[in-house]
């Protein structure tokens, strides 16, 4: 690992910082240049202005759909399975043959709204359909999804993507095949 050190009179770590200087040409015209000076802002100040975030990769994804539509399968049910980015951007989308088109759009909007809402969707849809509760709006939001089958995906405590399925008969059912696509996963996000 290299080492850069800092110009004389500038902290280590610090970033530099930019100033209009005046110089005068040999014409008399006045050039404008920029120097080099101070430190701007520091280090941590630029830390606090940026994020990192883990996504889960195409290929853990993968896994976890192949796992949800085999539990599916396994107990007869055609479905369809989406695995998102935590912004809710599909990474994965599997269908099984006989799943019906519907399927698809259903699975991507319980991984969506599983990720815009850092919960499962049977969880927001509960909350959101007490009488009265001021969110009801949401669930006419285009691709909102608010049946069970979508779940947050997590590791270290921080959500890395989403998990949707779709085509189970009842979305409790759709939960069962999302949580062996969790399952099948664990191990990897445990760290």
């Amino acid at each position: 690992m290299s080492t850069m050190r800092a110009p004389r009179g500038r902290a280590e770590g610090a970033l530099p910082t930019m100033r209009l200087a005046r110089r005068s040409g040999a014409a008399g015209a006045t050039l404008l240049g920029l120097a080099l000076l101070g430190p701007a802002l520091p280090a941590a100040h630029a830390d606090a202005a940026t994020w990192t975030q883990r996504i889960i990769t195409p290929e853990l994804a993968l896994k976890a759909a192949q796992a949800a539509k085999a539990e599916c399968a396994r107990r007869g049910w055609q479905v369809s399975v989406a695995v998102s980015d935590p912004a809710g951007l599909p990474l994965v989308m599997l269908r099984d043959r006989y799943a019906g088109w519907h399927t698809v759009a259903a699975a991507e909007g319980k991984a969506r709204t599983a990720a815009s809402w850092r919960q499962p969707t049977d969880a927001v849809a509960a909350r959101v359909d007490q009488p009265g509760a001021p969110e009801q709006a949401i669930k006419n939001l285009p691709g909102v999804v608010m049946i069970g089958g979508g779940a947050p995906i997590e590791a270290a405590g921080q959500m890395v993507g989403a998990i949707g399925v779709s085509g189970a008969p009842g979305g409790e059912n759709d939960t069962i095949c999302a949580q062996a696509g969790l399952d099948a996963i664990a191990d990897a996000l445990a760290f």
